[in-house]
């Protein structure tokens, strides 16, 4: 018998797996993946409020290489690319940053941005935005309804809720900076109806049907 083998090696084995496996998980959630739940109804129809969801904190490309003289080496190696209109991000909220928000992206750096009579355009050109919804009667929220041209500064992003009637977003406060991007939202991995009466309205099943039909389709 090898001194594997003894009750003590293979007690020593599991430990060892054990710290593996909480140092990998400690990792991946400190560098790789955030956890998020959905507050509010900004982002519905594509997020509800009771979604959980995971963040890829390593979805995008750094604004600086993080080991200075690696930076062609990150970009071949690791599997990141550049933010792009229509990604959901999640990022440090600029009028109070120990806040988390989330959004989907519409404009980018350098770009014109406008909003006339709920129309997006980007550069003078109608964005075609088949995620979002208006719930409110034009005219309404006339506020949100319209922005004027603006042109969006480097390093900065344009970014508003899906729920266009009840979002509060770049319309009111303004640029989303770059380096305040915390991730991309990737998935659904959890749903739950903070409703308490959902449960006499709906069976069992029926609930479980609902939150496997969530938690099987990525988030776009």
């Amino acid at each position: 018998m090898t001194p594997a083998d003894t009750p003590k090696g293979i007690l020593r084995d599991y430990f060892e797996t054990i710290v593996t496996c909480v140092i990998f998980v400690l990792f991946a959630r400190t560098y790789v993946f955030q956890q998020s739940k959905i507050p509010t109804g900004s982002m519905i129809p594509t997020l509800l409020v009771g979604d959980y969801i995971m963040v890829n904190k390593f979805a995008y490309a750094p604004t600086t290489s993080l080991v200075p003289f690696l930076g062609r080496v990150e970009k071949a190696l690791l599997p990141m690319r550049d933010l792009a209109r229509g990604d959901i991000v999640v990022f440090k909220f600029p009028e109070e940053p120990e806040k988390d928000y989330i959004k989907r992206v519409i404009g980018l750096p350098g770009e014109m941005i406008e909003i006339r009579d709920r129309q997006v355009y980007i550069d003078g050109r109608p964005l075609a935005e088949p995620y979002k919804i208006h719930r409110n009667p034009k005219g309404l929220n006339f506020d949100q309804d319209d922005y004027p041209p603006t042109r969006i500064p480097e390093g900065s992003l344009f970014c508003m809720g899906d729920n266009r009637d009840n979002s509060r977003d770049s319309r009111s406060w303004g640029f989303v900076p770059r380096d305040y991007i915390k991730g991309r939202a990737f998935m659904i991995w959890w749903s739950y109806e903070e409703d308490r009466d959902a449960y006499l309205r709906t069976g069992m099943a029926d609930r479980l049907a609902g939150i496997w039909g969530k938690i099987t389709h990525l988030i776009r």
